[in-house]
Order: C-alpha cells, then structure tokens, then sequence
C-alpha cells in the first residue's frame, strides 16, 4: 500500500481552501488514497466544481462541502459545530486556506490585517485545538498545516504574510511535541514559490516558474506535504535545494535589500 492509504471510506479528511490550488490538490490526492473528503472554501461554484472532479476520480469514497469564510474570529468553532452536527470525525486535517498579502503594514487596510491573522493564526489555532481533542479521544490523528518559505524571507511588503505563517510553523512544531504521545502528529510544510494564483501571477509567469524551478506545481506541493504528514515530521521544507538557499535569504540586508525593496514597490497592492 502507499503511504497513507487506507480502506476506502474507513476514515476521512477534511480540507479547507479545498476550491482550488493547493487545496484542490490535498482533496484530490486523499480521496484517491482512501479518504473520504470534506472540502471547505468561502467559494460556493468553485467549490462544487472540485469536489465533483475528486468524487469522478475517487467514487469509492464521499465528497461533501461545505461554503464557509474562515477568516472570522468564530469561524472555527462554527466549522467544529457543523462536523459534529453532521457527525463527520475528521481524521486528518488539512489547515491550507490562506490569503496573500504582498503591502507595507502602512498601506495595508486594517480588515485585511484582522482576515489574515483570522484566517491563518486563529482559526488555525483554534481547529487544531478542537480537532486534536477529538482525535485523541478516538485513538489518534493527523494534522497538516500549511506555513511558507517566506517565514525566512521577512522583508517589505511581507511583513504581515511572513509573520502570520511563521506563527504557524512556531505554533505547529510547538503543539506537536505535546500531542505526540497522544496519538496525533502535526506537520507545517512550508514551500516556496507555487504555480497558483494565490500571488497573482500570470499563466505565462506561473509556465515559466514551473519550467525554471523557481515554482512548484500545486500537485507536488501537496504530495511532499502529505507525505511529511503521514511520516510524522514536524516541518517540511520541500525541495532540498530552498532549504539550501534559507541561509541566503536570511543574510538579504542593507543595499541590497533597498534594491529589492525598490523594484518591488510596483507589485505592492
């Protein structure tokens, strides 16, 4: 069997930004391993087009979704309350939904501060601790959640993005050690560049990523994060050659950081 797999329809996952991307990705390789899917988006036609495409691939196990904006301060207890209601026991959990900020904090409307940090410290904070309550109480689980590689990359414009996921890089490892012997295992995989629209980047500039190794696909993103997830690790930096260049990113400072900040001012939005 490969990793991860399971009987079909014996256990089941939930995903949040499940529409697209990334998400699209998660949702779709775990059904084809087994699970049954619980895809999560604030985008309802989205939505139910991704989740038709996994159930056509995986007609073994179900595909249900539910349309919910999770960058609310109560979103998830709202979402624990709609898994247990539908009596749905999440045994994986992939906390991906996200939102691109690329912006000086000064420039950066305050709601869209309060959504990010929503969305990704504390409904991600809170679905982890809910979940991996009940997980324990059935034996066991696992929880995935997605950091980035600007973690190491704080620089203007990226302040508020790059602070957020390194929360939850922080957060996840943390919380790991003190669930690990419970039964449930956390991961936070935390890529670079990824050939989606989450940065807004064009097709043509999305192919040329792919075809130099500056981006992923979605597709491998999700393979590598799953299978770090299902091998218990922590923290998932995938491809060997980024966590080459975490050294470097780190040493970006003075001139040429003025340079950079310089040219990247036209992006800012």
């Amino acid at each position: 069997m490969r990793r991860g797999e399971v009987f079909p329809g014996s256990k089941t996952a939930l995903v949040t930004g499940a529409s697209k991307g990334i998400g699209r990705c998660y949702a779709l390789q775990l059904a084809a391993l087994g699970y049954n899917v619980l895809m999560v988006a604030s985008g309802e036609e989205e939505l139910l087009r991704s989740a038709e495409e996994v159930r056509q691939q995986s007609p073994r196990v179900w595909v249900r979704t539910w349309t919910k904006d999770l960058a609310t301060p109560t979103a998830a207890e709202e979402l624990f309350a709609y898994t247990e209601t539908e009596g749905i026991k999440v045994d994986v959990l992939v906390n991906n939904a996200g939102i691109f900020s690329f912006c000086d904090i000064l420039s950066t409307p305050v709601e869209r501060i309060e959504r990010v940090i929503y969305l990704h410290d504390l409904t991600t904070t809170k679905t982890c601790r809910l979940y991996a309550e009940d997980m324990i109480g059935r034996g066991g689980g696992r929880i995935l959640n997605m950091s980035s590689y600007s973690i190491w990359m704080p620089y203007p414009g990226l302040s508020l993005y790059s602070a957020s996921k390194a929360y939850l890089k922080s957060f996840s490892v943390a919380f790991s050690k003190e669930v690990e012997e419970r039964g449930v295992t956390v991961t936070a995989i935390c890529p670079a560049g990824i050939a989606t629209d989450l940065y807004g980047l064009s097709p043509r500039l999305q192919r040329f990523g792919l075809k130099t190794g500056i981006l992923m696909s979605p597709e491998s993103c999700a393979r590598r994060g799953l299978n770090g997830m299902f091998r218990g690790q922590r923290c998932k930096v995938p491809d060997w050659w980024f966590r080459l260049f975490i050294p470097i990113c780190q040493m970006v400072k003075g001139p040429v950081r003025r340079m950079l900040r310089r040219y990247t001012m036209q992006f800012q939005k």
